[in-house]
């Protein structure tokens, strides 16, 4: 049921230049650092990363070597994995999530960087501006702090009857209050009470969410972040458990049976990642190519998660839903 999949595929094949490296050009060498854990859904975008490689004519054994680090979310692990990286010389690093980056500009200012799954970069200091970054860094946005503020709106809109929502976030990622911000903005002009709950591990996911649904009325936002996204299917048992409508940043979080969700599509932002590597491997420098903020989003809503909440989902609202999962 997804209607903009063909779409993005052609539009993606058309920015893939036809030419490719042949055998005998000499081995480049990527470095690929994720604060995930390595069975975790971001395989999947990653899996999508390597493929759009190949067909800008990069095969990892052949022309280039791939180095990948998983992180398991877990920040002492990152900071020696960042090390390692670095260690290894690499003539460009996919990088995802400002938890993954800033150890690796600690490492180094002058191996090229992209990233992916980034919040107001300038706000954070890693790039001068989104059009001319400057330094070593480009990559992909994955919203605007406005957007954050949709999370509360399609959840009052499919659950009507939640009155005051927890925000479970991160609380030592800067650009989260930014993002808390935009949420409490929407809930205030629909009457929607916001509570920030900070978490940084599955114990403190598990507490919160628990203590807050006790009251009627209640749901749960849920920011993306190394923790939350580790502990999801926790946070999706949890929220089933209390009868807690919830809305995510991300479509796994539906996929393996969270309500509903509004955000970027991952796996296009890690095929145009590749054609920024790709330009990178071609001699161009990360200083001359903008960071890009996304174009395209996705709404997605388990309509089988949404009938055990007791829910009735709006026909208008079906048909506004880029994938409908039963």
């Amino acid at each position: 049921m997804r209607r903009r999949e063909f779409i993005s595929l052609l539009g993606g094949a058309a920015a893939w230049p036809l030419a490719a490296h042949t055998q005998s050009s000499p081995m480049r060498r990527i470095g690929v650092l994720n604060p995930f854990a390595e069975n975790d859904p971001e395989h999947t975008n990653v899996a999508a990363f390597r493929q759009a490689l190949e067909k800008l004519g990069w095969t990892n054994g052949d022309n280039v070597q791939i180095d990948y680090r998983w992180g398991g979310a877990d920040p002492a692990r990152i900071r020696a994995q960042a090390k390692e990286i670095v260690a290894f010389k690499p003539d460009v690093i996919l990088v995802s999530t400002a938890l993954a980056l800033q150890p690796l500009l600690q490492e180094t200012r002058s191996i090229p960087m992209v990233v992916v799954r980034i919040v107001d970069p300038v706000g954070a200091g890693f790039v001068t501006s989104l059009a001319r970054p400057g330094g070593n860094l480009t990559g992909f946005t994955v919203a605007e702090f406005s957007l954050f503020g949709k999370l509360v709106e399609v959840l009052k809109e499919i659950a009507p009857q939640v009155m005051r929502v927890a925000v479970l976030l991160h609380p030592d990622q800067v650009p989260q209050t930014r993002m808390l911000q935009a949420v409490e903005a929407a809930a205030k002009s629909i009457g929607v009470q916001v509570v920030a709950v900070g978490a940084r591990d599955a114990a403190a996911v598990e507490r919160a969410v628990n203590e807050f649904a006790r009251e009627p009325g209640s749901g749960l936002i849920v920011f993306p972040n190394p923790v939350t996204e580790g502990n999801r299917k926790l946070i999706i048992a949890i929220a089933a458990q209390n009868r807690l409508p919830a809305a995510y940043g991300f479509r796994y979080f539906v996929a393996d049976g969270g309500l509903i969700s509004y955000g970027v599509d991952l796996a296009n932002q890690y095929q145009q990642a590749a054609s920024y590597v790709d330009r990178i491997l071609r001699g161009e420098k990360p200083a001359d190519l903008p960071v890009q903020q996304p174009t395209k989003f996705e709404l997605v809503i388990n309509l089988k998660t949404a009938k055990a909440l007791g829910l009735t989902i709006p026909e208008t609202f079906l048909l506004r839903a880029d994938e409908v999962i039963e």
